[in-house]
């Protein structure tokens, strides 16, 4: 499996919390970012703006991010099912309604939705890898995850979407509400890239697309036609670290980060922010590319004031 691996298995603390009207009518400020690079929507597709929405919330700024950006684009009620120890409690603020879980019950998750009304849902956010080590499953899921021949973080989300799709929840993905904060192709960041850097990242391109091909993970590190580090069970962050120091006293190691061939991106979007740029530039790596239109850039400005602060450079491949 790779990096903090994205959502799932609930235990369910019925617990919900209640967004004032005052609230919502706040959470639509702030929601579309204007930048040069991103793609933009076409009015159809902002148009998808279902009366309700369910979001199943792990860590970090994503489940942040949607729920602006869903509001912004006109869904009129979020409700969140969120992982104690994973979401953060500040979602209650931007959402409707938000149900606390344990990693752990499938089957009382589901019901958090269908009792709710919810037809359709998103995933966003992550949950630690090792919390996956500490399953109390309910019957559901124990009926579900011993189906599974294989046991990585697609077969096992996909087995979860099927779940819910039994019990009438489509699962769809985020990317029409994250499109706006998904960097495309032209997108850059930082000082200009060298020629060895524009080798490397293509060298980086076709090596993490094979990795993640054999669901082995989704980002290395490379210098000078070598690589130095390869992205597994440990995530993201500590494979940046490792590949830097292996780049030497002096640094200047690229990274690559992609989404597999036949990505599924309702359950695991590529996502970047302040804590990669921080983990690179502790690390020495100059260079940060990532498959256009795959990724997401969290908490944008944060982002460009460490580009510029550590002289890193941000770009997209294809």
């Amino acid at each position: 499996m790779d990096r903090a691996i994205k959502l799932m298995f609930c235990r369910v603390k019925s617990n919900t919390t209640r967004l004032s009207h005052a609230a919502r009518r706040h959470t639509t400020a702030n929601a579309l970012d204007s930048g040069r690079n991103f793609p933009k929507l076409s009015g159809s597709e902002m148009n998808l703006a279902p009366d309700s929405i369910g979001l199943i919330a792990g860590s970090k700024s994503l489940p942040f991010e949607f729920a602006r950006l869903a509001r912004a684009a006109g869904i009129k009620r979020i409700v969140c099912v969120a992982f104690e120890g994973e979401t953060d409690p500040e979602l209650a603020k931007l959402v409707d309604e938000i149900v606390w879980l344990r990693v752990g019950q499938v089957g009382k998750m589901i019901n958090a939705l269908t009792e709710r009304g919810i037809t359709q849902c998103v995933m966003a956010g992550q949950i630690a890898p090792k919390n996956l080590f500490d399953l109390r499953l309910d019957l559901r899921a124990m009926t579900t995850f011993l189906k599974l021949k294989e046991k990585n973080a697609h077969t096992i989300f996909g087995a979860i979407v099927n779940e819910l799709k039994k019990d009438g929840v489509d699962v769809i993905e985020a990317t029409p509400w994250l499109a706006p904060i998904m960097p495309s192709t032209g997108f850059h960041l930082g000082p200009k890239l060298s020629e060895a850097q524009k080798d490397d990242v293509q060298f980086g391109f076709r090596m993490a697309k094979e990795i993640s091909r054999l669901e082995i993970g989704q980002i290395v590190v490379v210098k000078n036609g070598t690589v130095l580090a390869v992205e597994g069970f440990e995530g993201t962050d500590k494979c940046l670290a490792r590949g830097g120091e292996l780049g030497g006293k002096d640094g200047g190691a690229v990274a690559v980060k992609v989404a597999k061939v036949g990505h599924d991106m309702r359950f695991d979007i590529p996502c970047f922010g302040p804590k990669t740029l921080e983990t690179c530039a502790a690390a020495k790596i100059s260079v940060l590319a990532v498959e256009s239109g795959k990724s997401i850039l969290l908490e944008r400005e944060t982002v460009e004031q460490l580009v510029q602060k550590n002289k890193i450079s941000i770009t997209t491949v294809v």
